[in-house]
């Protein structure tokens, strides 16, 4: 009789599990509370008809440099958008700082901190196959890179301190860095923010810069499913799994699976699962929230620096002293009048995310866990503070708290889209301390999802390393080379 795995949640973790499963010869059934599928990586018309916006995350920097989505093949199965300008940051009078992909244009534009900017970004996006592997897995274990792994581990702890704040002498490339360390929504300066500020500025001058696919992020969770589809996965959607107790996931003395792309609280659900692991489980912190807007334009953002419209990515909040201070806000549960925007205007690019002429805006602010916060006001200004003109190009506009993303997605805790904490000791401890932290105590139950190493973005690792470490259980030692074999 063939083995079963069943996968709950569709996020692009565990569409990759499932996908390497059902490769495997597993009968596979992926379970997925919404109507649709994907979870992260879902493309929507959320405000009026013809713009497509995507739901929660919107560009990928470390697609395309994933292990699994290499020998997935994912460059060839969609078409994707390398922009020339990875990331902008605004400032006041008319300034900009830019990320070109070329790392030497950004050295020119930099001017004195041309230099410092190269010696620090250069070593890691020349390298980047060492900074993948060094942080795109358990960090329990001797790197294949050592020497990039020295050079990001200092250059990391440097950024992390106030130290930090002298690494750069010009308001400009302070800006720039500040914009890319605050993704990791958490008190600035940290060394966890640092490390994922490191590793998303190197992919921001590598070949690819920061890619995302053309159509929207839903390209993605597409190509999984119809691979799934190909050798035999079934899904099921509107199906809420708030319980593992009575779930029929198959029999595990048979070499069934349960793999959950979820919050690991789930997990605490289960019958069977020993204390020690429940406390574990509990401990795991969540960090602060996303508070969402999306924008119908009806035209492009008019950004008062030209060159901030070549780059898709955008961060607002101006200088490196205002992005700590709204981040460190919101560490303490409040929200300040000039916060920090994420946004990408993603039909700079790609035209076909809206109507002809018009275009789409995605943005979002950090707040604390289930703020109820509409932030269209906010973010509207910070646009309108480096783009006038602005509030006179929106068509329309659709909010999402804190706590309606939670409500939304009940593995988003309190709002909170990075799967849990984003701290130096939750790298280690992400939900355990463990050499093999996607195995759970319970018999054929692992952990899927972005609260398992090594993380978030969508890279589909967690989701892997699950899967490989169920066949590795189960006795099989298949490889991402055995699973996709190039013809």
């Amino acid at each position: 009789m063939p083995r079963r795995a069943t996968v709950v949640g569709s996020g692009p973790n565990g569409l990759a599990a499932a996908v390497a499963l059902a490769r495997a010869d597993y009968e596979v059934r992926v379970l997925e509370s919404a109507p649709t599928l994907g979870g992260g990586v879902r493309t929507g018309e959320l405000t009026l008809p013809g713009f497509r916006h995507d739901v929660c995350s919107a560009v990928h920097p470390a697609a395309l440099s994933s292990p699994f989505f290499r020998a997935f093949g994912l460059r060839e199965r969609i078409e994707w958008i390398h922009p020339d300008a990875s990331y902008a940051q605004p400032l006041d009078d008319g300034r900009a700082a830019i990320a070109w992909r070329d790392i030497e244009r950004t050295a020119r534009d930099l001017g004195r901190d041309g230099r410092a900017w190269c010696s620090m970004m250069r070593p890691l996006s020349t390298d980047l196959d060492g900074v993948v592997d060094f942080t795109g897995s358990q960090l329990l274990r001797w790197p294949r890179h050592p020497v990039t792994t020295v050079r990001f581990g200092l250059r990391a702890l440097l950024l992390g301190t106030r130290a930090g704040r002298r690494a750069f002498a010009t308001e400009e490339a302070n800006a720039l860095l500040a914009g890319v360390l605050a993704h990791a929504n958490t008190a600035l300066p940290s060394v966890g923010a640092a490390a994922s500020g490191l590793f998303l500025a190197a992919h921001g001058h590598s070949t690819d810069g920061w890619a995302f696919p053309r159509g929207g992020a839903q390209r993605i969770a597409d190509a999984l499913v119809d691979d799934l589809r190909a050798h035999g996965g079934e899904i099921e959607t509107d199906l809420l799994v708030s319980s593992l107790d009575g779930l029929d996931w198959g029999d595990p003395d048979a070499g069934d699976l349960l793999l959950l792309d979820t919050t690991p609280r789930l997990a605490l659900t289960h019958p069977g699962i020993p204390e020690r692991y429940a406390r574990a489980i509990r401990r795991y912190r969540y960090g602060p929230a996303a508070a969402k807007v999306d924008f119908a334009l009806d035209g492009p953002v008019p950004w008062a620096h030209p060159d901030v419209a070549q780059a898709p990515t955008v961060h607002l909040g101006g200088t490196r002293a205002e992005v700590e201070a709204s981040e460190n806000a919101v560490a303490r549960g409040t929200v300040t009048d000039r916060p920090y925007v994420l946004a990408v205007q993603p039909t700079v690019l790609d035209p076909t995310r809206a109507p002809a002429g018009k275009h789409v805006l995605w943005a979002y602010i950090h707040v604390p866990a289930n703020s109820t916060l509409d932030a269209t006001e906010l973010v509207t200004r910070q646009v309108e503070r480096f783009a006038p003109g602005f509030r006179d190009r929106i068509l329309a506009s659709k909010a999402m708290t804190a706590a309606e993303r939670f409500a939304y997605n009940p593995a988003d805790i309190g709002g909170d889209i990075l799967g849990g904490a984003f701290s130096f000791a939750q790298a280690f401890r992400r939900p355990t301390v463990s050499t093999t932290p996607w195995r759970t105590p319970m018999r054929g139950v692992y952990l899927a999802s972005s609260a398992s190493p090594p993380g978030p973005g969508v890279t589909g690792m967690p989701g892997w390393y699950a899967a490989r470490q169920a066949l590795r259980d189960s006795g099989e030692r298949l490889g991402l080379e055995e699973l996709f074999p190039r013809s």
